[in-house]
C-alpha cells in the first residue's frame, strides 16, 4: 500500500507531542488531549472489531496479511493470533536469512514479562558483522509481527566466547518519546531485488554503501561488495551454486555460510541485514560496516 503510514512512527508522534503539553505546564489541556486521543482510539477501535465481526475467514486472512491493519488489529487487541504465534510466523519469515548467519534459531517462548526468548545455533563463528546482523533482522521482524513485545533475549551470538553462550540484548522495542533509533543503521527498501533468480547478482548503492545482492535457490543474500582479500569489487565475480568468486583474485566465499572464506576462513565477506517479504526487499547497512 504506497504511502501507507509507518504505525510505530505515528504512535511515537502523538506520544512526544502530548509530552510536550504536558511539559508545557498547562495540564488542562494536556489532560484534554489526552483524552481526546484515547476518545479517538476507542472509536476506531470499535470500528475495526465490527469490520473482524462481520469478515469471514478470507477476509480475515487478507487483512491479516497487511502489515498496516495487523498492526492496527494488535493495538486493539483484535489479532486473531496471539504474541507466540505472530513471532513464530516472524522468524519463519526470516529463518532463510537468519541461517546463513546463525545456523538456526529456536523459539524458547515469551515470558510474563513481554520478553521473547530464542536461542541460535550459529554456524558463523568469527563472523565480525554477525552480531549487529542477527540483531537488526531478528529486532525487525519481530517489532512488525509483534509491537507488544517488550524485549528479546537472544543466547548463543556467533561470536566464539571461552565463557560459554553469550547473550544478545534486543531492548527496548517500545522506545520513549523522541528517543533515537537505536539499531546501528537503517532499513531501506531496494526495487528490483525479489525479480532475481536463482544464480542472479546484482550491485546496488545502499545509503552511500556498494552493496552485493545475490539469489541462491530461494533465498537472498546481501554483502558489502567488496573482497577482502585484494579490495576489489564483486560484482564482476562469478557465482557458482553458493560459491561467490572473486574476478580479482580468485578468492571464494559461500554466501550461504555468511560469506565465509572456501579454502581461508580467515577471510570474510561482509553480510548486510536483507528481510524480503511479500516481493518488498528491505536492507540495512549497520554502522558497523565500514564506508
Amino acid at each position: 500500500m504506497p504511502g501507507a503510514p509507518d504505525l510505530r512512527a505515528v504512535g511515537s508522534r502523538i506520544e512526544l507531542l502530548l509530552a510536550e503539553l504536558r511539559s508545557a505546564g498547562d495540564a488542562a489541556t494536556a489532560d484534554k488531549a489526552e483524552e481526546l486521543v484515547r476518545l479517538l482510539m476507542e472509536f476506531y477501535g470499535a470500528g475495526l472489531a465490527r469490520v473482524v465481526e462481520l469478515a469471514d475467514q478470507e477476509l480475515l486472512a487478507r487483512l491479516t496479511g497487511d502489515e498496516l491493519v495487523a498492526s492496527l488489529l494488535v493495538v486493539h487487541d483484535l489479532h486473531p493470533l496471539g504474541t507466540e504465534e505472530r513471532v513464530v510466523a516472524a522468524l519463519d519469515r526470516v529463518r532463510p536469512y537468519l541461517g546463513s548467519h546463525a545456523g538456526g534459531v529456536d523459539f524458547l517462548g515469551v515470558g510474563a514479562d513481554g520478553v521473547v526468548r530464542l536461542r541460535l545455533e550459529g554456524s558463523c563463528d568469527g563472523c565480525p558483522s554477525s552480531t549487529v546482523t542477527v540483531k537488526l533482522a531478528i529486532e525487525r521482524a519481530i517489532e512488525e509481527a509483534a509491537p507488544e513485545v517488550t524485549g528479546v533475549h537472544v543466547e548463543g551470538v556467533a561470536e566464539a566466547s571461552p565463557a560459554g553462550p553469550q547473550l544478545l540484548q534486543i531492548q527496548p522495542l517500545h522506545r520513549e518519546p523522541g528517543a533515537a533509533e537505536d539499531t546501528g543503521g537503517g532499513w531501506t527498501e531496494v526495487d528490483g531485488l525479489g525479480q532475481l533468480r536463482p544464480g542472479d547478482l546484482t550491485a546496488v548503492t545502499v545509503a552511500g554503501v556498494a552493496v552485493l545482492v545475490c539469489r541462491v535457490d530461494g533465498s537472498l543474500y546481501a554483502y558489502r561488495d567488496h573482497c577482502p582479500a585484494c579490495g576489489a569489487a564483486l560484482n564482476d565475480g562469478g557465482l557458482t551454486g553458493a560459491e561467490l568468486a572473486c574476478h580479482g583474485c580468485g578468492a571464494r566465499y559461500d554466501v550461504r555460510l555468511a560469506g565465509r572464506g572456501v579454502g581461508d576462513p580467515r577471510l570474510h565477506l561482509d553480510p548486510l541485514p536483507l528481510l524480503d517479504r511479500d516481493g518488498a526487499v528491505r536492507v540495512a547497512v549497520p554502522e558497523a560496516v565500514g564506508r
